[in-house]
């Protein structure tokens, strides 16, 4: 079941949307860890560097206290000796209480018994009864001074167990955010080309289908009315496909009807004309009577009339049989050099009455083409026809030969120096009836004798088309296939 336009679009939107909220998730799900991360460096190992320095300076303070009230024998030393010791103690509970490592916790449980053995020292050292200012154990000093290098070092030991995680943490939180950036470059990178390449393809299954029905409908115009289009598309452009073919189709019988009208009626009317141009030709010739110079020259304008009637009624027939495909060839090599002279001597008279200037430009050497003589005859006609028909008084109306005998090919060129066929016009200019917009004053014209040129150069396997700028005349070439004589031909 072929999906509409606006489910495409919206399942390719949903699809875009969906890519882009992973990479999205993916990116806020990085960032999350490296906020836990700094979190935990800023409220827990940061905090328990602060403390562990703390209490170094404490130690460094209590050693201080002592050796004042050794000195000085003041008893405000020893007071002060015995508030830092509680503080030391209070401190170092707390980081206790925080310590979430094994290692940590050794080097604080270690510190605390420490502290005990100093405590006892001091205890026993300095009698409560007397609170000497003499040390009574030997050896005092340096007893205390070892415990408090070994209590200096286990701080030491967790202070450096915490900042050597701190820069661990650092140094995985740069990796982990250089990581995520170069991840979230490419899946960004990925989602583009993956959201450009899906719309493309939406909208290539849109606009496609859009596409041909265009060129078929501007076959439509040019007069192809028979073929039927048949593509896959969204169901909306399915039925102005569907509405478009039926159009052509009631074009096409329409135009079935038309040709057969006009067949019919031309071949009706072929009989009275003949009989009306043989009357006044007689008349003309003076059979019945003589003729006063009024009466022959009403009866020359009849014979002017009926002669161009008959050969709108035979081109007429000509095409409708050509549309059938029943128009009959006699392909023999021909020299077309002598069917151009045919048709230059039909107009001499009318281009010499009009000072029109014909030029023939032959090819060196002689070009034969296997065709139907009297066919492409027909053609040449009309064309020279036209040529004089737009040529100004004055003007040039120019026939060449070219061939290319590598390519084995005759290219004719029919040129005139009229005022040239508008651009709009030239996409028609083949059509049946059609004779664009420029407009020769006291000529008519039936649209016909392009149409059943291009039939006949077709009929001969060549091709056919016309040159021309606005103001400047036209250009009519056609290409043919050549040929060798026959060997009971002309040589």
């Amino acid at each position: 079941m072929s999906l509409s336009i606006f489910w495409r679009l919206v399942l390719t939107s949903l699809v875009i949307i969906t890519v882009m909220g992973g990479v999205n998730l993916y990116a806020l799900f990085q960032l999350r860890q490296l906020t836990a991360m700094s979190t935990q460096m800023a409220s827990y190992h940061y905090p328990a560097v602060e403390s562990a320095k703390r209490l170094l300076g404490s130690l460094y303070a209590q050693l201080n206290s002592e050796k004042k009230f050794l000195a000085t024998k003041d008893r405000t030393f020893f007071t002060n000796l015995s508030e830092e010791v509680e503080e030391f103690q209070r401190i170092l509970q707390e980081l206790r209480g925080q310590e979430s490592s094994a290692r940590g916790l050794t080097l604080l449980q270690e510190t605390g018994e420490l502290l005990k053995d100093r405590l006892r020292l001091l205890d026993t050292t300095f009698q409560p009864a007397t609170r000497s200012a003499h040390p009574t154990i030997p050896d005092y000093e340096s007893k205390r001074d070892s415990l408090m290098d070994r209590m200096s070092f286990a701080l030491q030991n967790y202070i450096d167990l915490h900042e050597a995680r701190v820069s661990v943490g650092v140094t995985e939180s740069r990796a982990s955010a250089a990581q995520a950036e170069a991840v979230t470059e490419q899946l960004v990178l990925v989602a583009l080309v993956f959201g450009l390449g899906l719309a493309g393809v939406a909208s290539y299954t849109i606009l496609r289908p859009l596409r041909e029905l265009q060129g078929h409908i501007k076959q439509i115009g040019q007069g192809n009315f028979g073929t039927s289009l048949q593509i896959t598309a969204p169901a909306e452009l399915r039925e102005l496909v569907d509405s478009v073919n039926r159009m052509g189709q009631k074009l096409q019988e329409i135009d079935d009807i038309k040709t057969e009208f006009l067949a019919h009626v031309s071949h009706e009317l072929r009989t009275p004309m003949a009989s009306i141009q043989e009357g006044t030709n007689l008349l003309l010739d003076e059979i019945p009577g003589p003729l006063v110079p009024e009466q022959r020259m009403t009866l020359r304008i009849m014979a002017d009339s009926s002669k161009r009637l008959m050969h709108l009624i035979a081109t007429i027939l000509d095409l409708s049989k050509m549309e059938a495909g029943m128009m009959e060839y006699r392909f023999v090599p021909v020299d077309l050099q002598k069917i151009v002279d045919i048709s230059i001597n039909k107009i001499r008279l009318l281009a010499d009455s009009k000072h029109v200037q014909l030029v023939v430009e032959p090819p060196p050497q002689r070009a034969w083409i296997k065709a139907d003589a009297a066919r492409l005859e027909q053609v040449l006609d009309n064309l020279l026809s036209n040529a004089l028909k737009f040529s100004p008084e004055g003007g040039v109306v120019k026939v060449h030969l070219k061939p290319d005998r590598q390519a084995g090919v005759l290219e004719v060129s029919v040129s005139d120096t009229g005022p040239g066929i508008a651009p709009e016009d030239l996409p028609h200019i083949f059509e049946r009836f059609y004779q664009g917009r420029t407009k020769v004053k006291q000529t008519a014209g039936s649209g016909l004798g392009l149409a059943l040129a291009k039939k006949v150069v077709e009929a001969h396997g060549g091709r056919i088309w016309i040159e021309s700028e606005k103001g400047k005349g036209a250009t009519v070439r056609f290409i043919l296939r050549l040929t060798k004589p026959e060997a009971k031909g002309e040589p």
